[in-house]
């Protein structure tokens, strides 16, 4: 019942599947500044980087409020409002906590971030890929919920490995790291990318929901 429900909808407004494509499209260039950024260390460098990444971060915002309007003067959509706004909100987000890693580390400018500071921001940049897979399922998974779960279940322990990564940096920080300024300063940053991580595979979550009510 619930799949004839959803197949009578989704043909007639397709329109946020490409909109939150182009949202995840945002997500992933962003991730990939991120990563790029980690290998500088100069100021200026650092800087540099915050700007690009704070103007796609501007973007991401302008798109995710044009789909929650489009929410608000669209009659029929192709599943609940809640869940497209969910969807929409929680990319937007991921987008947020990139441009919130490279603000600290522009102002705060500390010593070359650590090879775990690095491995959080690719591990961020493989689950902003299969997030901009998994909007390539959107329109059609109720045929083959398995591809867009497998994207699910890749972000979870991608997370899961960032946690341990996070885990044993700190561990090392405070065991190693003299200046406590220092201290200070690398822990937020690592912090802010290993809760980036966090914030991406709520996404998932978000996406397993609507395969449990859709497919």
């Amino acid at each position: 019942m619930k799949n004839s429900f959803f197949s009578r909808f989704t043909p007639k407004e397709p329109k946020f599947f490409p909109l939150l494509k182009q949202l995840s499209e945002i997500l992933a260039a962003s991730s990939e500044l991120l990563v790029e950024s980690l290998k500088h260390d100069s100021p200026e460098e650092r800087t540099g980087f915050y700007k690009r990444i704070k103007d796609m971060e501007r973007e991401g915002d302008k798109l995710a409020h044009r789909i929650l309007d489009e929410l608000g003067t669209t009659f029929i959509t192709p599943f609940d409002r809640e869940d497209i706004h969910d969807l929409a909100s929680s990319i937007d987000d991921v987008i947020d906590g990139i441009n919130s890693c490279a603000k600290r580390i522009a102002i705060y400018n500390p010593h070359p971030i650590s090879e775990s500071g690095k491995e959080l921001s690719r591990m961020i940049q493989q689950e902003a890929e299969c997030i901009v897979k998994a909007m390539d399922e959107l329109e059609t998974f109720r045929k083959d919920p398995n591809t867009l779960r497998g994207y699910c279940s890749k972000m979870h322990d991608i997370e899961n490995q960032a946690d341990d990564v996070y885990e044993f940096f700190i561990t090392r920080l405070f065991e190693e790291e003299k200046d406590c300024i220092e201290l200070i300063k690398v822990k937020e940053i690592v912090y802010e990318l290993e809760k980036t991580t966090d914030a991406a595979e709520h996404v998932g979550k978000i996406l397993r929901s609507l395969i449990v009510k859709y497919a």
